[in-house]
C-alpha cells in the first residue's frame, strides 16, 4: 500500500493507542513485520506541548521506519499549527484522529465527535493539509453511534480535501469498544473512495485478518489491542496471510527476551519511577491467562526495575 511517497512492506500497520504505542512498543512492533506504527495521539494545544507527556510522545530519535505522527483537536488552525510543528520535528506522515472515544477528548469535540459536523470536519481537513507537505491520513469511527454511521459521507469529504489514507474503526462513538466490530460499514466505505483504505477493529488472529481483508477489499488492517501484550502478531499474521498456515506458537524463551527489553526499553524512555509503573500493564498483557493472575498481582507490587526483570527471569525459569 502506498501513503504519498511512501511503499508499505506488507498489510499491517499499528494503531495509534494513548498511553501504549510509545517508541518502546512502535519499535517492538515494527521488529515483528508492522510495516507502520503509528505513535499516540498528541494533542494541537500548543499549551500542552512542554509537559513530560507531550515531550516524550513527540520523541522519534533513533525511531525506526517510517514515522507517523498522530493529532487531535477541534480548532482548524490549531491543527495545521500542530502538523507543521511535529513535520519540524520529523514526522514523515500527520495522522489526524477522528476516531478516540474517550469521554475527556470527546468533550472537546475532538475525536470522533467531529464526526457530528461534517462542516468542521472538512475545515479541519483542508487545513492540515494545506499546511504541510507530507501526506496526511485520517482515522475515524463508523460515525457517532449506530443510528447515524456517516462513515461514508465522511470518507468522501477525506478523498475531497486530499487525504492520502483512511482508516475506519468498525464501530461508532457510543460503542466505544463493546461488542463486535462491523465490517459492513468499511466494506461501503471501500467502493466508494478511490484512496487506501485501512480496516480496524476486534483483528486479533490470524484468520480474522484474511476474512476482514477479503470481506471488505480494505488495502491494509490495522491492529491496536490485537497487539498488547502480543507484538509478535504481525508475524503470525503476514505468515497466515502468504501461506495458508498458522506460525507456531512463541516459544517462551522469545517471550521473555521481548518482556525483558521491553521492561528495560520503558525505563529508558520514562526514567524508573514511570517505568516500573507502565511496565505493569504491559506484562498483564502479555501474561493475560487466568493460571498466571498470582504472579501478575505480585508483579504489580514491585518498585524497582531490577525487582522486575528478576521476577520475569525466575517466572521463565520455572516455566522453561
Amino acid at each position: 500500500m502506498q501513503i504519498g511517497p511512501y511503499q508499505l512492506s506488507n498489510q499491517l500497520i499499528a494503531a495509534p493507542m494513548a498511553g501504549v504505542t510509545d517508541q518502546a512498543f512502535r519499535n517492538l512492533c515494527l521488529r515483528y513485520g508492522a510495516s507502520l506504527a503509528v505513535s499516540e495521539m498528541l494533542s494541537s494545544n500548543p499549551d500542552v506541548w512542554d509537559s513530560d507527556k507531550s515531550r516524550q510522545r513527540m520523541m522519534h530519535s533513533g525511531e525506526e521506519g517510517i514515522r507517523s505522527v498522530q493529532i487531535a483537536g477541534a480548532d482548524p488552525d490549531l491543527m495545521a499549527n500542530a502538523a507543521k510543528f511535529n513535520v519540524e520535528q520529523g514526522a514523515h506522515i500527520i495522522d489526524i484522529n477522528m476516531g478516540c472515544p474517550a469521554k475527556k477528548v470527546n468533550k472537546k469535540f475532538a475525536g470522533s465527535a467531529l464526526m457530528q459536523s461534517p462542516s468542521l470536519v472538512k475545515e479541519i481537513l483542508q487545513a492540515v493539509v494545506a499546511a504541510v507537505d507530507v501526506p496526511v491520513t485520517l482515522k475515524i469511527r463508523t460515525g457517532w453511534e449506530p443510528e447515524h454511521r456517516n462513515g461514508v459521507e465522511i470518507a468522501k469529504i477525506a478523498e475531497d480535501c486530499g487525504i492520502a489514507s483512511l482508516a475506519v474503526h468498525g464501530r461508532t462513538r457510543q460503542c466505544m469498544y463493546k461488542g463486535f466490530a462491523e465490517f459492513d460499514t468499511i466494506k461501503a466505505i471501500k467502493q466508494t473512495v478511490s484512496i487506501p483504505v485501512i480496516a480496524n477493529g476486534d483483528i486479533d488472529t490470524p484468520e480474522k485478518a484474511k476474512f476482514v481483508l477479503d470481506y471488505t477489499g480494505a488495502d491494509a488492517l490495522m491492529i491496536g489491542r490485537g497487539a498488547q501484550g502480543r507484538p509478535w502478531i504481525f508475524k503470525e499474521i503476514l505468515h497466515y496471510l502468504e501461506t495458508g498456515k498458522k506460525l507456531a506458537p512463541i516459544k517462551a524463551e522469545e517471550q521473555r527476551t521481548v518482556m525483558l527489553e521491553h521492561l528495560k526499553k520503558l525505563c529508558d524512555l520514562y526514567g524508573e519511577y514511570k517505568g516500573v509503573r507502565f511496565a505493569r500493564k504491559h506484562v498483564g498483557w502479555y501474561l493475560n491467562h487466568e493460571e498466571q493472575r498470582q504472579f501478575r498481582a505480585d508483579f504489580n507490587r514491585l518498585e524497582t526495575a531490577a525487582q522486575q526483570h528478576s521476577f520475569v527471569e525466575c517466572y521463565f525459569d520455572e516455566l522453561v
